[in-house]
């Protein structure tokens, strides 16, 4: 064998050498992105979890609306400065969503990953929350709390495109037995009377 043949073949082991070891460290940079991905996710179930978290997003369910109409509550909120998360129970939700949107928006999470666990939650609580963000946004600038934001306009554009799901368009999804649906639904077509609330006419 001549020294060009022997030269050609190391060059050509050399080629196949570093081709395998570069697929190599491409499978394991995947394995690691997949494994952080799983540790990001897994923090923000803990998280959600958390009786913070619960106690924040039933606060702004239930009872955020109407603290809203309080001038002094407003007040706290437009403030700068520090707010006490025990008087503004928003916040501690407000911080989840942030730190789920930093997550989206540094390739942390993946986008399908994370809509597919939370758009529907993601943009139920940012149409709850974005009066009193507004709030915040008076003197703080339009900066507060934008990661939220990215993180429900994603959502937003998410569900759009996924309205029903996920399922593929060759699944063939059989309907949920819904038997209360006709009582339910004559009940809530009945006057209040009618319902057991009994309604108070003012004195004339």
């Amino acid at each position: 064998m001549s020294a060009e043949s022997i030269t050609a073949f190391a060059t050509l082991g050399t080629v196949v050498v570093i081709g395998a070891s570069a697929i190599a460290a491409l499978i394991q940079l995947r394995h690691m992105r997949a494994s952080n991905e799983l540790e990001a996710v897994l923090a923000l179930q803990r998280e959600f979890a958390s009786p913070q978290v619960q106690a924040a997003l039933e606060y702004v369910q239930q009872q955020l609306p109407q603290k809203l109409e309080e001038e002094r509550y407003r007040r706290d909120l437009a403030a700068i400065g520090y707010i006490s998360i025990e008087r503004h129970p928003e916040l501690a939700a407000c911080n989840w969503f942030t730190q789920m949107g930093t997550f989206l928006k540094h390739g942390l999470v993946s986008e399908a990953t994370l809509m597919d666990l939370y758009a529907r939650l993601i943009r139920y609580y940012w149409m709850a929350l974005a009066p009193a963000i507004a709030i915040m946004r008076r003197k703080r600038g339009e900066g507060q709390y934008s990661e939220f934001e990215f993180l429900a306009l994603r959502a937003n554009g998410w569900l759009e495109q996924h309205r029903d799901g996920v399922f593929s368009r060759a699944m063939v999804r059989p309907p949920l037995p819904d038997p209360w649906r006709e009582l339910d639904d004559q009940r809530e077509r009945a006057p209040l009377s009618v319902r057991g609330v009994v309604t108070l006419e003012r004195p004339r």
